[in-house]
């Protein structure tokens, strides 16, 4: 049974077996949450992304995908990165939106990461509305068949908070 928690507060400071990060499709980093992990862990994930683009991905992560590399300096021992969707108002994209979840956790199985640590994907510049990103995330968190233990979703305003910890009843 996977167990899930919420915490405000910084994803880069997150003692666990993997981060998730919310990348964009070229894995060489970027704002946001992205911009803050690749900071924070140093050259190291930047390097392992490199090698990924000049392996695997030449055209990028598609969006719904998952990859792990190095954490770098980050207190964890992997980055799982995955690309969310851009929000549409007309276009229902709930099923990438939910595939970050469903693989992120599918790699960290892979890994063999018993504790995952998420943020709220796709919420910021891309612009997904908090209230519905919450019941996705939690939603997929919950239903999803893992082995990971625990599922920490790491929100980091007051708002992203409220709507995860919403979610959890």
């Amino acid at each position: 049974m996977t167990t899930l928690t919420f915490v405000h507060g910084d994803i880069t400071r997150q003692a666990v077996d993997a981060v998730v990060n919310a990348a964009n499709s070229s894995l060489l980093g970027g704002g946001g949450v992205d911009g803050a992990i690749h900071r924070a862990g140093g050259p190291e994930i930047l390097s392992a992304c490199r090698d990924l683009r000049a392996s695997h991905y030449g055209k990028g992560l598609p969006t719904g995908r998952a990859v792990a590399t190095t954490a770098g300096r980050l207190p964890a021992r992997w980055v799982i990165h995955t690309v969310g969707p851009v929000w549409s108002a007309t276009e229902d994209r709930s099923e990438l939106h939910a595939s970050c979840y469903r693989e992120s956790l599918r790699v960290a199985d892979e890994l063999g990461a018993r504790t995952v640590a998420f943020p709220a994907i796709s919420t910021g510049i891309y612009g997904w509305p908090i209230q519905d990103a919450a019941r996705i995330a939690v939603e997929t968190a919950r239903t999803t068949d893992t082995t990971v233990e625990e599922v920490r979703f790491v929100l980091f305003d007051e708002a992203a908070y409220a709507a995860f910890t919403a979610q959890a009843h």
